[in-house]
């Protein structure tokens, strides 16, 4: 009697053989895909950006501006990890800050180094810049004054000396000639200083130097 059952055949070798070689493709595909994805990752730990360093010792005091960004500020690439939160990565950033004090070369730079010049503004009424002629030199911080400092002026008067005007902001600083002196310059004598005061105060400064009894003492920060 015959087997009416249907005997199973058996897979034939080039099918086992190509079924082999598709499994392998799909398992190297996916080796691939992993070492591929790994490799991201790596690199996305070391991914660049722009910062800013300290070209040159910034001294305190010293304005950044658009004529002399280039002398104090470079830019360098580093990976990302390796940058705070606070690094000026640009230039439009950096104009118009005042360095808060002295900076190495070569010093990654940060908000925390500088303060804006509209931090100073923003509490005074109508700012101007008025001038002070230092004809006699111990008036003045004995001549040591620096864009970038403050200070107090007092009046001197029969009745003692009073505070007038405190934590002044100095603008920029000049010597004899009328030649601005460098921050950098620790030497040379300041005699005429220009500080930025409220509008409203002019008249009593000026009646003061008219007067002969300003003085200026440098707060030490």
């Amino acid at each position: 009697m015959q087997d009416k059952k249907t005997k199973q055949k058996k897979p034939s070798a080039d099918k086992m053989r190509t079924g082999g070689v598709l499994a392998a493709l799909v398992a190297s595909a996916a080796v691939f895909a992993a070492m591929v994805q790994t490799e991201k990752n790596v690199l996305s730990q070391y991914e660049k950006d722009t910062v800013l360093t300290a070209a040159a010792e910034i001294p305190k005091g010293q304005m950044i501006t658009e004529e002399n960004i280039h002398r104090y500020f470079a830019e360098q690439q580093l990976d990302k990890t390796c940058i705070p939160s606070a690094a000026l990565n640009s230039e439009e950033q950096a104009e118009g800050l005042i360095a808060v004090f002295d900076i190495e070369q070569g010093v990654l730079l940060t908000d925390g180094m500088f303060q804006k010049t509209d931090d100073i503004l923003k509490d005074m009424v109508r700012p101007v810049v008025a001038g002070l002629r230092a004809d006699d030199i111990y008036q003045v911080a004995g001549g040591v004054l620096r864009a970038g400092d403050r200070v107090n002026i007092y009046c001197v008067g029969e009745e003692g000396t009073e505070l007038v005007w405190e934590k002044v902001f100095v603008q920029q600083v000049f010597d004899a000639g009328g030649t601005v002196i460098a921050n950098e310059d620790r030497t040379t004598a300041a005699q005429r200083i220009n500080i930025l005061m409220n509008e409203s105060d002019i008249a009593d400064f000026y009646a003061g130097l008219a007067a002969g009894s300003l003085r200026v003492v440098k707060l030490l920060e």
